[in-house]
């Protein structure tokens, strides 16, 4: 019966992310939120922002009208005898969504204004900071507390990161934050955690209708706002599903699930900064120089380089599904093989670069 709550949930959140990010399309042309053409970006005509604004929407009324259901008691008889544990989820779920508002507000002001690096790094702290307060912290081999709000503040930031990154190509960031979110909402199936695949199916759902307007070409960027968002849910659901010490976990390797996962925008992000660094340029200045854009360089179209990156993040990231069955030894050779992907993605864009004698530029 699980299985027709998360389909529902999912078509809820679709349907109503297709209305809503519609709507904040419109908005952000009266308010004036718009992406503008210029050398340091592909899109070829001005375009507005605040998609973000429809994919938090729907997934906060979604989840919203999901507890008044619980509340007063309109739940279907399967769900009666998990009420308890529903109430006892419930502050963390509160602190998500309370956090979740956090990051769209200091989205919409960059959004807005263009903060500076150093101030989205603030605010990406700030947040990491409640959330480590609201109780949701990594907390797996890691005794002393202070070392446990570093590091948890610290994989927050560098998610949100990734995914502002991601958000460089027509349907990407979203596209990866769905396969991506797909392969959690499956561990936590197989990990019996039915409120985290819940709360996912609903993230999934509002993710996939900004993607209907935002598939190449799109109509509507998720902006600041919509990117940091995906990184930060993603990273909350990765702590609450690996992060914490099961007593049921017979191995440590569960944690090494988000780096699977996450494998292909940690690649493009290091790989990105490693450029930045080797020509002498800030590694917060803004290029062509992403993985989407060097694969577009060698000869895709952008559409093409986009399909070719969800591949890649799904052949990568399925591998993650299996470590919870494996010994130290075949988690290692999972690992490995994650790596060598990469590699030879790195290897052959490398010699195809080359070959085409095309470089990038920050200009």
């Amino acid at each position: 019966m699980w299985n027709y709550l998360y389909l529902l949930s999912f078509l809820l959140s679709f349907f109503l992310s297709i209305f809503l990010t519609f709507l904040s399309g419109k908005l952000a042309k009266k308010a004036g939120i718009i992406a503008l053409p210029s050398k340091r970006k592909i899109h070829k005509k001005p375009t507005p922002l605040l998609g973000g604004i429809g994919i938090f929407c729907s997934f906060f009324l979604v989840i919203a009208f999901g507890m008044l259901f619980v509340n007063f008691g309109f739940v279907p008889e399967f769900i009666d005898r998990y009420i308890d544990g529903i109430y006892s989820v419930l502050p963390k779920l509160l602190s998500i969504i309370l956090c979740g508002i956090i990051v769209i507000f200091f989205g919409l002001l960059d959004d807005s204004y263009e903060l500076k690096p150093f101030q989205k790094l603030f605010f990406q702290f700030v947040i990491g900071t409640f959330v480590f307060i609201s109780g949701i912290r990594i907390t797996f081999f890691i005794p002393n507390i202070f070392l446990s709000y570093i590091i948890t503040c610290s994989w927050l930031i560098l998610m949100m990161n990734c995914f502002n990154l991601l958000d460089n190509m027509d349907g990407l960031s979203s596209g990866i934050a769905i396969i991506t979110g797909i392969i959690l909402f499956t561990f936590a199936l197989e990990m019996g955690q039915l409120f985290i695949a819940t709360i996912l199916s609903v993230f999934i759902g509002s993710v996939c209708g900004f993607l209907f307007h935002n598939f190449p070409p799109a109509k509507i960027f998720m902006g600041e706002s919509g990117s940091s968002f995906l990184g930060y849910f993603l990273g909350i659901v990765s702590i609450l599903l690996t992060y914490y010490k099961y007593e049921e976990s017979k191995t440590f390797l569960p944690v090494l699930i988000p780096l699977i996962v996450f494998s292909v925008p940690f690649f493009d992000t290091i790989s990105v900064i490693v450029i930045r660094k080797k020509r002498g340029y800030s590694i917060f200045t803004a290029d062509k120089n992403h993985l989407s854009h060097r694969l577009v360089s060698l000869g895709m179209t952008q559409k093409q380089a986009v399909l070719f990156i969800y591949l890649l993040t799904l052949t990568t990231g399925i591998n993650a599904l299996i470590l919870k069955n494996l010994n130290i030894y075949g988690g290692i050779e999972v690992l490995i093989e994650v790596i060598l992907i990469l590699t030879i993605v790195a290897t052959l864009e490398f010699f195809g670069r080359g070959k085409n004698g095309k470089t990038d530029s920050c200009s």
